[in-house]
């Protein structure tokens, strides 16, 4: 999996590009919002559009990412979700847990 940032005001967007699966995407996930928290960075959007699937292990890695960044005072949003994702996410009742958005204006707005 590959992760872009960027920073829009106050907001940093990480656009995911590949599976997030179990040693491929978890891990480098974990990191990168480790590295943001450091930096104070606690708004962060995940952009889901190149992500065609998520296993059990990169939903938990999200999940705990959501805890993280929640704990510290910050909010983490998802923007973007495919059908695959937005289903398996309302399957697990995550979609209540989440703030979700189809579009980065829209999603942008929701930190305000």
């Amino acid at each position: 999996m590959q992760i872009e940032e960027r920073v829009v005001g106050e907001v940093t967007i990480l656009d995911l590009k590949g599976k997030i699966t179990l040693g491929a995407g978890d891990e480098g996930l974990k990191d990168k919002i480790n590295s943001l928290i450091l930096q104070n960075r606690k708004r962060i959007l995940l952009n889901l559009a190149d992500v065609p699937y998520i296993d059990s292990a990169g939903l938990g890695e999200i999940v705990r990412t959501y805890t993280t960044v929640s704990r510290q005072g910050g909010a983490l949003k998802l923007v973007n979700l495919t059908k695959r994702i937005t289903d398996l996410l309302s399957i697990t009742k995550l979609l209540t847990v989440f703030e979700a958005y189809d579009s980065e204006p829209e999603a942008l707005k929701g930190f305000s």
